[in-house]
């Protein structure tokens, strides 16, 4: 057996395909080892189709990849392809499990979760959960089942022997205080004195819905001189957002500035007044972590409805307006952000509640919980 392969491994994170996946599982590994376990005892498994293959190694740590994709609910031929996929990955996730003897495997949900947490369970290696959302996604319903405990990050999420920790956030998100860190980012952003910054973003794909409601919106308040906004289109609706051109005429009194993608979020968060977005659980948290206002348009695209269930949560805290998708045009997103912006006392109100919903430490308890359950 090789040095690589004799190693003693002690978690091995799966599960991944979308950011909102794979920042709280590098959360997770960071946390496993701020608390003294060497960062090649920590490995991530993941899809060879997902963000991962390029977020993990960027962080340090080792990943195995396996084939594959989710199975569609009806027949077709693409399912044919997808259970050979799966085949194969459940054969290599058992070798991999096999060959590592990870004392405790972390599921965090995702395609590649399922064959390893599988694998792991028939070699009687404890499995412990980490579900984002309220709602949580058919992946870990499956490996929840057979799980020693699931770390979820909102009250009442229906999953077996849950402990409530939150949601992991990135280290870079959790360091903002927006009161400290604003007029820094502002003027990084170029954000001019006296406007206030509306942040509009769909995540890193962009939501259409979203993005054609703020170009609406922007020329509704083509007239304002106290406004900028900061609009994260996505790569997947960037040509048909910017190829008519700006949403206002050259000359303008509003300031309006479309991207593509955000490479420095951080410093959006902690500049803007106000976001409109999507409540995927990722999102959700770090707005909650930096006190950022928001008014949430929950994705109707998504298994069991669970960014409505998000959102929900995030409205009952006090920290968000909740507008479902459907209802979603420029001139009903216009008239919430404005609402919010002329009532100062109801913002600081809603950053307060959604810093004391917050959960900084979500990353270090799911270490912790994974601890107490690995196997000796």
């Amino acid at each position: 057996m090789s040095p690589r392969h004799a190693r003693q491994t002690f978690a091995l994170i799966a599960g991944g395909g979308t950011t909102g996946h794979v920042q709280p599982a590098l959360a997770i590994a960071r946390a496993l080892v701020e608390r003294g376990h060497k960062r090649a005892a920590i490995e991530l498994v993941g899809s060879e189709r997902g963000i991962e293959a390029r977020l993990v190694p960027a962080a340090g740590f080792e990943l195995t990849l396996l084939p594959g994709r989710g199975l569609q609910r009806r027949l077709s031929l693409q399912n044919v392809k997808s259970l050979w996929s799966l085949l194969v990955a459940c054969r290599r996730a058992w070798t991999l499990v096999g060959r590592r003897r990870p004392r405790v495997v972390i599921s965090v949900g995702g395609y590649a979760s399922v064959p390893c947490a599988l694998a792991a369970v028939l070699r009687r290696v404890p499995v412990v959960v980490a579900e984002q959302n309220a709602q949580p996604g058919a992946a870990n319903r499956l490996v929840g089942r057979f799980a020693r405990a699931c770390a979820v990050s909102f009250p009442g999420t229906p999953l077996p022997r849950a402990v409530v920790t939150g949601n992991p956030v990135r280290p870079e998100v959790l360091a903002i205080d927006r009161a400290r860190d604003a007029e820094a980012a502002r003027t990084k952003l170029v954000v001019e004195p006296g406007r206030r910054l509306v942040l509009v973003f769909g995540g890193s794909l962009g939501a259409l819905r979203i993005n054609r409601a703020a170009l609406e919106a922007a020329r509704l308040w083509a007239g304002r001189s106290d406004l900028h906004v900061r609009h994260v289109v996505g790569s997947r609706d960037w040509d048909d957002i910017t190829g008519g051109g700006p949403p206002v005429p050259p000359g303008s009194p509003l300031r309006y500035e479309a991207i593509e993608y955000d490479d420095d979020m951080p410093t959006s968060l902690a500049a803007a007044d106000v976001a409109v977005c999507r409540s995927g659980a990722s999102t959700s948290f770090e707005l909650l972590a930096v006190g950022l206002p928001a008014v949430l348009v929950p994705s109707p695209f998504v298994t069991a409805d669970h960014q409505t269930a998000n959102a929900r949560h995030m409205e009952a805290a006090g920290a968000a307006v909740v507008v479902p998708d459907a209802e979603l045009d420029g001139a009903r997103l216009a008239a919430e952000v404005d609402t919010l912006l002329a009532d100062p006392a109801r913002l600081a109100a809603m950053a307060t509640a959604a810093r004391a919903a917050a959960a900084p430490h979500a990353a270090e308890e799911i270490a912790a919980l994974a601890e107490v359950h690995a196997r000796d």
